[in-house]
């Protein structure tokens, strides 16, 4: 796809309305992590240099259209001083008088953070006449949230269609990652998808199967495939009414010349908790009364045996029970496998959604990838093959 990025515009003495991603976790009222804002700040920092006038609006958690005072967005807008160093403004509401004026005082290279346009009925339901007061306090609209971009709400949407609107850095970023991901991939490619369940995962799965050479199933999902094939998984988590489903993938995956590559053998226990007693075991040979909780050491390392003869990598869901030990084992192995392949300039690595980025944490490589996405849904979303309404309300 083609869309217009901050290249293609003038922004100084603009004022431009910056739709953000500043749905960060907190807890106990504070903010645990501020990789989004971070990642936002790039953009910020270019528009004030070049004399922008920046006014960021943002969603935080899920107040239904009402104003709720622990979903402020006051927290982020003193996050984002600290990230930026430099002063940041806040003003109480994101539309009417107070929003209007508080614009109005702002000077070039200034930053003024909105407050939560889900206080506002309107974002949600993607309302124009909620969209036409947010457009009303600019010039520019740049969409730099990538991560809310599978919604068609009026901040991410609808504003778009009011004023000349462009992808910001972060957004930029993304969409040119994950269209080298899978748009336009340089082959062979593969993808590695994890997770608890199939259900949560068909239309992925269905996407995939089209698009890539070789697809890796790990997670609980791939106790699914196994126990559809005939095998006996034991009291594995795995869903006995996807069986049909995941035999169609299977079928689907053949007549697209696609490899699935499954666990062929696995680590199991007899209950799930911290570094409890565990065993090594062929696929074929899970005790009846084991759960399989992790893909055992010859499945990594086929899957890192795997690398060298790719050129593109996607990665979305962890290999086993990653965040109770010792089930982080394979994920942790083959992240740091992918991470030596990608530094080496021999693998593009691609890998997303919230448990992926734990996991990519959790084994050191975060910064060694390619490319990591920090949105959910959206990230899933364009894996699906979804048309992205933030998105395409961008398009040249």
């Amino acid at each position: 796809m083609t869309f217009r990025t901050l290249d293609s515009v003038d922004v100084a003495g603009k004022r431009v309305l910056l739709r953000a991603d500043l749905n960060v976790p907190v807890r106990d009222g504070k903010i645990t992590d501020l990789t989004r804002i971070e990642r936002l700040s790039p953009t910020i920092r270019e528009l004030a240099d070049k004399g922008a006038r920046v006014i960021v609006c943002s969603h935080f958690d899920r107040p239904k259209g009402k104003r709720v005072p622990e979903m402020s967005l006051a927290p982020m807008a003193t996050a984002l001083e600290h990230v930026l160093g430099k002063r940041v403004r806040f003003v109480e509401d994101c539309t009417g008088t107070a929003a209007e004026q508080a614009v109005e005082l702002l000077g070039r290279g200034d930053v003024l953070v909105l407050e939560n346009t889900r206080f506002h009925a309107g974002e949600e339901e993607n309302d124009k006449a909620f969209a036409a007061d947010l457009a009303k306090l600019a010039d520019i609209f740049v969409n730099d949230a990538f991560s809310a971009a599978h919604r068609a709400h009026a901040s991410t949407e609808g504003v778009a269609h009011l004023l000349p609107s462009y992808a910001g850095r972060l957004m930029q970023a993304e969409l040119e990652a994950l269209d080298a991901a899978l748009g336009k991939p340089v082959r062979p490619v593969a993808a590695i998808v994890g997770g608890a369940k199939v259900s949560t995962k068909l239309e992925l799965l269905g996407n995939l199967v089209g698009k890539v050479d070789v697809l890796v199933i790990g997670g609980a999902m791939a106790n699914t495939f196994l126990a559809a094939q005939g095998k006996a998984v034991g009291k594995s988590l795995q869903e006995a009414e996807m069986h049909d489903t995941a035999r169609t993938i299977l079928d689907q995956a053949a007549k697209a010349g696609c490899r699935i590559m499954l666990p062929t053998d696995a680590v199991v226990a007899t209950e799930f908790k911290a570094n409890p007693p565990t065993q090594t075991v062929s696929i074929d040979a899970v005790p009846a009364d084991s759960m399989i909780l992790d893909v055992g050491p010859a499945t990594v390392r086929s899957l890192i045996a795997l690398l060298p003869t790719l050129k593109t990598l996607v990665w979305n869901g962890p290999l086993g029970a990653f965040e109770t030990a010792p089930f982080d084992a394979a994920t942790v192995a083959l992240a740091q496998a992918v991470a030596t392949a990608t530094k080496s300039g021999g693998l593009r690595s691609v890998a997303g959604g919230g448990d992926t980025v734990s996991a990519l944490r959790h084994a050191g490589v975060i910064e060694d990838m390619s490319y990591v996405s920090s949105a959910g849904g959206a990230f899933l979303e364009w894996l699906e093959g979804k048309t992205l309404p933030g998105v395409a309300a961008l398009e040249a």
